[in-house]
């Protein structure tokens, strides 16, 4: 069960030739797709293009009518090896994950498909999850298209460009017998727009045709000699043949006057934000007509020296926009100018920052700066600002306003419990070092747990700890592992290396049932029947099938005693080897996508339906708040009391609450106040439950009377 359904968007991919396309840039890449005959598709989610898989998935009965195959991949590795259908085959295939983490992970796969090259087009859409929204190190793509000399695409963020760049792509590939990567930033993935469709095709040539005719040439594989020869064709014909095709169909496009005395040089997917920041300037229109020359690379790699020595002819300076470090392209072109004997300025980072997002701020400055230096008598005394009112009013830095608000687990997330008894564990046995995992879990380093001293890849916190496991230590290492970082990459790494080397720490594995932290995605573990994939695969088959032998399985991680007293018992059993902890709860997030519904429908159609709701009794909690630091779940808040006598604010649950339990839960494993209740609240009563209230509220009244009648009372004089 994916975070969102794009099950109505997907009858858009069946607008045919001359019709108007309208949606999210994910759609549209879906749809250039189909246009362009593609054979095959395969991914892996991961923010920003999670939804490009979601839609995919959602389309198969589309992609099936075509004769396209969708996979859905174990991994980026696994999603850039189906490429090689591609190498001795005239179909076009696409694959898509998240860069540049999942550029890391197929690496191997990326370059030996480079080495080899390709016959029918081969497309490889990366997720550039670049930037102050990012949830991984901050690096970039292109380093990996100039290690293994595969072309890279940038494109205008407009679905026009977007659609073309897809078009563009497969036929580069397919000249040049190369991959192409098209790079698409989280704004591209989702700017909203509209084109006018072509009909769709199906591929000259499905891989079921394939498999009827094989076909090989031991001059694409990767094996000496071959491969020494394959660097030389990368040169010599290659390269020429990718520079040809981009300068002869105009992949790179220029706008503004023919001659200046400045111009400025950018990425593609920068095109909006230098528009936007020329536009406040009064440099530009809204329709992107533009005084200053610009010149807009949506091929960023490899790029054309007679067409930038072309613009660069008359100019004094030239600034090139280019986001992130380190700064390639500005070298790049630097070089050229250094050996034609230009004399034309090249700036960059002089005026913009050496790395981070260019975000709107950043580009007014930068570009402001440049032009500042170089053409001021064109620059307006004021910059516009067209969503400031009047005079405007000054507001102060929200940094200083507003506190903090790290990232944390959700309402209710099943996970939270985990970690609560690993600080309980940790309060009976002391500090042990914890390896954290790419997932939801990595939560857990933020307050109020603060767990966890590394992570080091998806699928990769129980190798971490692998340096750890020393014949003299007389402490175990804990590492954590999600259902998602398992099977892609985990079950090998982690697993496998820990019962190959005996490893004697402790694993935990968190499962959720669905890749939880990239939208919600089935997997091999999920509980969910699914149509087209197999699931229902447990995770405790497969690690007993690496050779673990001391395992623990917990099928509900709210119980929080439990799994303190399953965690002590790992970290202080005389058992060697690798103790693995399976922890299993569904998705919080997930659960209620799939019950709610079903809930509301049931109440609004008049079935008795109970729900539980939590609180706090404000007459018993002594407001040390200690089951926050425990829990950290958003819906437990404070609240203060019109008490003179209690000047603490006591613990609050508010409305959002799912009803998990964890925070009593939580408190009893603890040995907390026991201010936590539990009352089930009944929707479309029977006529039994009314008669049970009613009494309940007899029984209470009366005894509540015959207690006023026994408290001691002063009558006035």
């Amino acid at each position: 069960m994916a975070e969102r359904s794009f099950a109505k968007e997907v009858e858009k991919l069946r607008v045919g030739a001359g019709e108007e396309f309208s949606g999210e840039g994910i759609l549209a890449i879906t749809k250039a797709l189909l246009q362009c005959g593609v054979g095959y598709v395969g991914g892996y989610q991961g923010a920003p293009i999670s939804h490009l898989m979601d839609v995919l998935a959602d389309a198969q009965d589309i992609l099936g009518e075509l004769g396209v195959h969708f996979e859905a991949s174990a991994s980026e590795a696994t999603a850039t090896a189906m490429l090689a259908a591609s190498v001795h085959y005239p179909i076009r295939g696409a694959a898509t994950f998240k860069s540049t983490v999942g550029t890391n992970v197929a690496s191997d796969a990326l370059a030996n498909l480079a080495s080899g090259g390709v016959t029918g087009g081969a497309l490889i859409i990366v997720g550039e999850d670049y930037g102050e929204g990012s949830s991984i190190m901050q690096e970039r793509s292109h380093a990996f298209a100039m290690k293994s000399q595969v072309w890279l695409l940038d494109p205008r963020p407009n679905l026009p460009s977007i659609v073309k760049a897809v078009e563009d792509g497969f036929e580069l590939s397919e000249i040049s017998n190369t991959p192409v990567m098209l790079q698409v930033r989280i704004r591209c993935c989702h700017v909203h727009g509209h084109f006018i469709a072509k009909d769709n095709k199906r591929p000259a040539m499905t891989v079921a045709d394939a498999l009827e005719a094989p076909r090989r040439d031991t001059g694409r594989i990767v094996l000496p000699p071959a491969s020494f020869l394959h660097e030389k064709e990368k040169v010599q014909k290659r390269w020429p043949a990718a520079v040809d095709f981009i300068r002869t169909n105009k992949i790179n496009e220029f706008f503004g006057p023919e001659h200046g005395s400045v111009g400025i040089v950018m990425q593609g997917g920068m095109y909006n934000s230098v528009i936007r920041a020329l536009q406040r300037l009064g440099l530009a229109d809204t329709y992107g007509v533009t005084d200053v020359p610009l010149y807009v690379l949506n091929a960023v790699y490899p790029l054309v020296d007679d067409e930038f020595l072309s613009f660069c002819e008359g100019k004094d300076a030239v600034l090139v926009v280019e986001e992130g470090q380190p700064n390639y392209i500005e070298q790049a072109f630097a070089a050229m100018l250094h050996k034609a004997g230009r004399g034309t300025k090249l700036v960059g980072k002089e005026h913009l920052p050496m790395a981070g997002e260019y975000t709107g701020q950043v580009m007014l400055d930068g570009i402001g700066s440049f032009l500042r230096a170089t053409i001021p008598h064109l620059l307006p005394s004021e910059v516009r600002a067209p969503n400031k009112i009047g005079d405007g009013l000054d507001t102060a830095d929200l940094i200083n306003v507003v506190p903090g608000r790290p990232p944390g687990f959700c309402v209710g997330c099943p996970e939270r419990p985990i970690f609560a008894a690993t600080k309980l564990v940790e309060q009976e046995l002391g500090k042990h070092h914890i390896a954290s995992d790419i997932g939801c879990h990595l939560f857990s380093i933020m307050p109020p747990f603060e767990l966890g001293a590394t992570t080091m890849g998806y699928g990769l916190g129980p190798a971490s700890a692998s340096a750890f496991n020393s014949p003299d230590a007389k402490r175990r290492s804990i590492s954590f592992v999600g259902d998602g970082g398992f099977w892609h990459n985990g079950l090998t790494s982690s697993i496998g290396n820990a019962v190959f080397n005996k490893n004697d720490g402790v694993i935990v594995i968190v499962d959720n049932f669905y890749s939880a932290a990239t939208g919600g995605q089935d997997i091999l573990s999920s509980r969910a029947g699914n149509k087209t994939k197999s699931t229902k695969h447990p995770i405790t088959e497969a690690v007993k099938g690496m050779g673990v032998k001391w395992l623990r399985h917990i099928d509900r991680t709210y119980d929080v005693g439990k799994m303190q007293a399953t965690l002590r018992e790992a970290l202080t059993t005389d058992e060697k080897g690798p103790k693995v902890i399976v922890a299993s709860s569904e998705c919080m997030l997930n659960r209620q996508r799939r019950e709610k519904p079903l809930i509301d429908k049931a109440i609004k159609g008049g079935t008795r339906i109970v729900k539980p709701k939590f609180g706090v009794d404000e007459d018993i909690c002594t407001g040390d708040h200690a089951c926050m630091r425990l829990s950290g779940c958003p819906s437990l808040s404070v609240k203060s009391l019109d008490d003179p006598l209690r000047d603490d604010p006591v613990a609050h649950i508010d409305q959002s609450c799912v009803g998990c339990g964890n925070c009593g839960e939580v408190a009893d494993a603890a040995v907390l106040c026991p201010s936590f209740y539990r009352a089930d609240v009944v929707h479309n009563p029977s006529r039994w439950d009314r008669f049970l209230e009613a009494a309940r509220r007899a029984t209470i009244g009366l005894l509540q009377r015959r207690r006023e009648s026994r408290r001691l009372m002063f009558a006035d004089a």
